[in-house]
């Protein structure tokens, strides 16, 4: 019997900033995880895997995320994966900045149930 395959995000560092950024469908690439693209098949994210990863001019380290199907796109399912899409946890800078326009970054997060 085989595995179920568990849906996933490519994922990788914006070369240039350090960002972490994710693929969309359109072949491009966005700050934002619940703009990604989910992948649902395990031969399709081997492929948008390669895809991404060929990007070497514009991305590092790309690599396939286990996520789920949310109200408003893929959502991260491991805490690693929830703690990246918030940013440097230093101070509030870059993408924290536009996250605080929607969420409230001093707000306790349970990142044990993401």
């Amino acid at each position: 019997m085989s595995r179920q395959f568990i849906p996933k995000v490519v994922t990788a560092n914006d070369l240039r900033e350090g960002d972490v950024v994710y693929l969309t469908a359109d072949d491009s690439w966005t700050r934002l995880h619940h703009e990604a693209e989910l992948i649902e098949d395990e031969a399709h994210a081997q492929i948008r895997l390669l895809f991404g990863a060929a990007q070497r001019n514009v991305i590092v380290g790309a690599y396939l995320a286990d996520a789920k199907a949310g109200p408003n796109g893929p959502e991260p399912v491991h805490f690693r994966e929830a703690f990246r899409t918030r940013g440097p946890s230093n101070y509030a800078h870059g993408k924290q900045v536009d996250l605080g326009k929607q969420v409230d970054l001093g707000k306790q997060v349970d990142l044990h149930n993401v």
